[in-house]
This record gives C-alpha cells, sequence and structure tokens, in this order.
C-alpha cells in the first residue's frame, strides 16, 4: 500500500512527454507537460497525502524508475566548478550519499526530528546534499547566503535556535566568534579539506558514514524549512515551509511554468541562500526527473555563462533579470551557440521589456517571466503557448487564485492599480508558507479578508495580464536579492561620522534598483574629503552587513543644524527634492519609515 501510494505522488508530480534525444536542438514553445493555459488552469488538481516527504516520495521513487530503465542517462545532478572540476550523480548515488549525511545528523551530531540546521555554502555538490539529508531527517533546513556576516550569522542563529550549523573554511571563523553567545548551537560541520578544532569535518565522516538509513515518515504539514527575508523595518523575518508547500507545491513551478521532463538539464543560477534556489535548483527539476546542473561561480561572470550555456547541453535556463541585462550587454554574445537551449525564464524582479527583446533578437528565445515570493510558489507566469506581452507577469498559476484588491479587501476591475492578493479562504492553498515563525503580528498583517497580501501592487488587464507596479512597502529589490532599508540604515549609524541616515531605493539601468543612502554627517566629518568618506562608508557598510546591501548611491544631506531645526523627515524630504526624485514619493515612503524604525 505504501509503495502504491508513493507511486501515485510520483504520477500526479510528474506527467513526462515524448523522451528525446538529450543533446537535440529544440527551439520551440510548444508545452510538453499541457495543451494550453486554459486547460492547464481548468484541469489542474493535486490531492495532499496526510505523509509526505520529497526524498522519499520523490528522489527514492525516481531513483527507482533510474534502475528499472524508465530514464534516460541524464544525470539527476551534474556540477562543474569551472576549472575542469566536475561531478555527476544518478538519483540512485544522490540517494546513496545523502543517506550517509544523514546519518552523520542523526548520530555524530545527534540531531532529532524537527531541529534546525542552519547551512551556509556557496554551489558546492554538499550543498544539494544537505538538503536531501535535512529531508530525510525530518530536521528543518535554514538556508544561508554566502555573504553573511558575522553579525548577521549570530542574528540568525539566536532567532532560529539552530543546533547545528554547516558551512565552509571562510565562514567557519564567523561562526566560532559567536557561537558561544547561541545557547542552542551544539554542533557544527565544516565542508573543507583541513581539520578545524571544535568543528565536524564532513568530507572525512562521509567516507566512514554509513548509507544505511530509513527515511523519517513526515506529515505533510510538518516544518521543513525556514528562510530568512527582508522586511521593510526590523531584522529579517523567518518564513516557516512545510514538506507539502516546497515539496509539493513546486510541482506547479517544475511541470508547468518551467515545463520539464526527464531528459532536461536545469539550470538556475541563484544564489543557494535564497528559496529561488529551492525553487529551481532542488524540487523543480527533481518532481519532474530533470537534471539539476549547477556552475560554481564565486561572482557573476557574463562570459563564462555564455560558454557554459554554450558548451553544456542546458536545455532550461533561469536567471534575474540583471544577469539578461549584462548577457544582452555582451558584444560577443552572438557568436555563442546555444543548441540546446530551448526554454529561457526570469524571476526576482521585473524585468525590462527591451532587454527580452535584445535577447530574443540574439538568440532567438523569448524569456519566460514568473513571479513568485519566498513565501509562496509560483503566483503568476507566463506559460509556454501564451502570448506573452512583454513586461507583463503573466497569468495566474494554476496553483492559485490571484485578484488585485482594494484597501477594503474588495476585488478591483481590470486597468485599476492594487494590491495583489491571493484567496486563501476558506481553503488555504497548499503552495503558500505557514507563517512568520515567533512573528504572529507579522502574519496576522499579511490577511485581508479572505486573502494574502503579497506586499506587492499591481493591476490586470481586460485580458487577464497581471502587471507589477511597485512594492506597496520600501523593500528594494535590487539584481533578484531583497534588501531591507532598516537594515542598511542600522549598518550606517554605526559609522562614526555618521549623525542620521536614510536608504531608499534608485533606479538603475542594471540592477533595476540600487540602494542609496542620504546621510548627516557628525560635525568633526564635515572637512574630511567626501568622496573618500564615502567610500570609507560603502566598505564599512559591506562589513557589517551582507555586502549585496551596501549604498551603491551615497548622498549628503544638509547640516546637522538643519536636521535639528527641522527634523529628519522634512530634511530628508528637501534633499529628495531638490538632489534625485519628486516630492510626493519622499513624503509618502521617507519620513514615514524612518519614524517607525526610531519606535
Amino acid at each position: 500500500m505504501a509503495m502504491l501510494l508513493h507511486a501515485k505522488c510520483l504520477q500526479r508530480l510528474a506527467i513526462p512527454g515524448p523522451l528525446r534525444v538529450l543533446y537535440k536542438d529544440y527551439r520551440t514553445a510548444t508545452p510538453q507537460n499541457f495543451s494550453n493555459y486554459e486547460s492547464m488552469k481548468q484541469d489542474f488538481k493535486l490531492e495532499i497525502p496526510e505523509h509526505f516527504n520529497f526524498a522519499k516520495d520523490v528522489l527514492d521513487q525516481w531513483s527507482s524508475v533510474e534502475k528499472a530503465g524508465g530514464r534516460l542517462s541524464n544525470p539527476a545532478f551534474w556540477w562543474i566548478d569551472g576549472n575542469g572540476g566536475e561531478v555527476r550523480w544518478g538519483f540512485e548515488e544522490l540517494g546513496s550519499l545523502s543517506r550517509k549525511f544523514a546519518n552523520i545528523l542523526t548520530e555524530a551530531c545527534s540531531l532529532q526530528r524537527g531541529d534546525r540546521v542552519m547551512v551556509i555554502l556557496p554551489k558546492i555538490p554538499e550543498w544539494w546534499l544537505a538538503n536531501v539529508a535535512c529531508l530525510r531527517t525530518g530536521t528543518v533546513l535554514i538556508p544561508g547566503t554566502t555573504q553573511l556576516t558575522q553579525k548577521d550569522i549570530l542574528y540568525r542563529l539566536q532567532s532560529s535556535k539552530a543546533k547545528c550549523i554547516i558551512t565552509d573554511d571562510a565562514l567557519a571563523p564567523a561562526v566560532d566568534a559567536v557561537a558561544a553567545k547561541c545557547e542552542n548551537l551544539t554542533s557544527k560541520l565544516i565542508v573543507s579539506q583541513h581539520s578545524r578544532e571544535g568543528w565536524g569535518n564532513l568530507k572525512e565522516m562521509m567516507r566512514h558514514a554509513s548509507d544505511n538509513h530509513t527515511c523519517v515518515n513526515t506529515r505533510h504539514n510538518e516544518m521543513m524549512a525556514i528562510y530568512f527575508t527582508s522586511g521593510t523595518t526590523g531584522h529579517p523575518k523567518m518564513i516557516g515551509h512545510t514538506h507539502s508547500s516546497f515539496g509539493l507545491g513546486l510541482s506547479v513551478n517544475g511541470r508547468f511554468w518551467l515545463d520539464l521532463t526527464d531528459s532536461d538539464v536545469m539550470w538556475n543560477t541563484s544564489d543557494t541562500g535564497w528559496a529561488k534556489c529551492a525553487w529551481s535548483s532542488v524540487f523543480s527539476p527533481w518532481i519532474q526527473g530533470a537534471c539539476v546542473f549547477a556552475h560554481y561561480l564565486p561572482r557573476f561572470e557574463q562570459t563564462s555563462i555564455l560558454q557554459t550555456l554554450s558548451k553544456f547541453p542546458i536545455t532550461v535556463f533561469c536567471s534575474a533579470p540583471t544577469a539578461y541585462r549584462m548577457l544582452v550587454q555582451n558584444d560577443t554574445i552572438r557568436s555563442y551557440k546555444f543548441k540546446s537551449l530551448k526554454h529561457c525564464v526570469s524571476a526576482g524582479e521585473p524585468i525590462n521589456p527591451e532587454v527580452m527583446e535584445q535577447w530574443r533578437r540574439k538568440t532567438g528565445l523569448d524569456i519566460y517571466e514568473g513571479y513568485g515570493q519566498t513565501e509562496t510558489v509560483l503566483i503568476c507566469g507566463n506559460f509556454k503557448g501564451m502570448k506573452i506581452k512583454p513586461g507583463s507577469m503573466g497569468k495566474p498559476s494554476p496553483a492559485f487564485d490571484v485578484k488585485i484588491l482594494d484597501e477594503n479587501g474588495a476585488i478591483l476591475p481590470p486597468g485599476k492599480e492594487g494590491d495583489i492578493g491571493v484567496q486563501v479562504l476558506p481553503e488555504r492553498p497548499f503552495g503558500l508558507f505557514t507563517h512568520y515563525v515567533d512573528n504572529p503580528s507579522k502574519t496576522a498583517s499579511t490577511l485581508r479578508g479572505n486573502y494574502y497580501i503579497t506586499g506587492d501592487r499591481g493591476y490586470m488587464d481586460e485580458d487577464g495580464y497581471f502587471w507589477f507596479v511597485a512594492r506597496s512597502d520600501d523593500v528594494i529589490l535590487s539584481s533578484g536579492y531583497r534588501i531591507g532599508p532598516f537594515e542598511v540604515e542600522s549598518a550606517l549609524i554605526e559609522h562614526p561620522s555618521i549623525a542620521e541616515s536614510a536608504v531608499v531605493s534608485s533606479p538603475d539601468p542594471v540592477r533595476g534598483e540600487v540602494v542609496k543612502a542620504f546621510i548627516v554627517l557628525n560635525p568633526d566629518y564635515k572637512s574630511h574629503d567626501q568622496e573618500q568618506l564615502k567610500k570609507e562608508i560603502q566598505e564599512h557598510v559591506k562589513k557589517t552587513t551582507a555586502p549585496y546591501k551596501y549604498p551603491r548611491k551615497v548622498g549628503s544631506l544638509a547640516s546637522p543644524a538643519f536636521v535639528q531645526c527641522f527634523g529628519k523627515g522634512l530634511a530628508i524630504c528637501f534633499f529628495l527634492f531638490k538632489m534625485t526624485s519628486p516630492l510626493k514619493h519622499a513624503i509618502q515612503k521617507v519620513p514615514n519609515r524612518t519614524n517607525d524604525n526610531r519606535q
């Protein structure tokens, strides 16, 4: 009976299209897994079993299919480091290695079901093994970007109450510096060629671990992962996801938006610290039995991206709009031939129609934009077979009923701007997060009548396409990164030169938005070289918080005396009006938030 249930889960999640040769040149917008948008939306239905575990009910089932010769020779995981290093695992080997990792968590680290595990690793194979090992043990995965600073790590360890942390040589010193302040932290694992005092060496432990492990029988609504995300005020919030919200919910992404089959090779460039990496580098491809491709790139390099797309049989490519903007600006792009590439998608921030057109002209491929959040799976998307309206985020995914709402929760007609909402009552969709962990007031604030309010503003046109207008708060979306102004202001105020600061979004032709800081200097620093001081302040923020949050633009405000006389809010408004933005924008966005931060 159990095997029958597992087989049904797998059958529901993946409906493969016709098998095809891996290297064949496919350039078509014809969907593989559905006929058209209307039938996809109408026919979609997914039953949620009482118990579900992605490792057992999906990965191990694909391993069985693989053993029986039911898959092509396509690997389940394919990793390169750009210097000749390469790893290829089938589902069977992925299963064996992840079971070894699972035994390390439960035996060497004494972790039990429900314990929390923080994983801060770059794009190396151990990151994927850690994901699957946490699934197998029922421990709660907490990913973190490798750009986190010592202060960031301390906050995340303390607030999450994580019992174990897994990282590498680069961040181990930062963990050691704060570990004594984290009373729940009982074990530390390092991915390294060398031993480190107080740490378990994961590579060495994997060599001796047994791969005999029984996956826990998790309920579908048990906590599976916690993701940190920046908000308007305060520190990053913890978002809770269950075994079904991502493990089953992301079937919408894999089957429909990415349109994957088990013969596809999927490359997603997202940072391992973000939920988008779970979306497109773990659950969505493996739900469909596709190959997850990964390239270890310490930083984004246009030439490396283009060479990889040309050299390897990647069929589906996903990246942030910033990456596409940089790629189309590369003069050599026309010299590359992407023989296998057939589907390109984008998410994380709105993509400019001009970039879409340039990509189409230079590659012959469309970019299918999708919209979602850390809190959700795909909310809206452009799907194969649909007419693409450049600049639109497409139509609602089959998992959600999406509406544009006014401040009272009433549904607005086409063409009217309002808040983007997802219906959650009378029945909450399975692809939605459960709550903000330890923050009931924040969780309650997202509800308006029968709808979850995304925090984004938009409108729907007469054809049912949704269009993003702006964030309803002042969270900054830069290169796909979500940055809270409060976090940057907190870092700025620690610099001795700064008396007051305010952070806002500033338009940028490459990154979409960047952080811009307006500062009031302390009197002792008024005579300093202003350009040199700006550089020092920027470096200070890079070291105090994650480097991607630093202000790429810095403007000086009026004198402290002016601020004291008229107040911080009015001083900022005056300066914004004079130097950069319309007064209306300044009045609406700056004073209210800065007042909130003082409370």
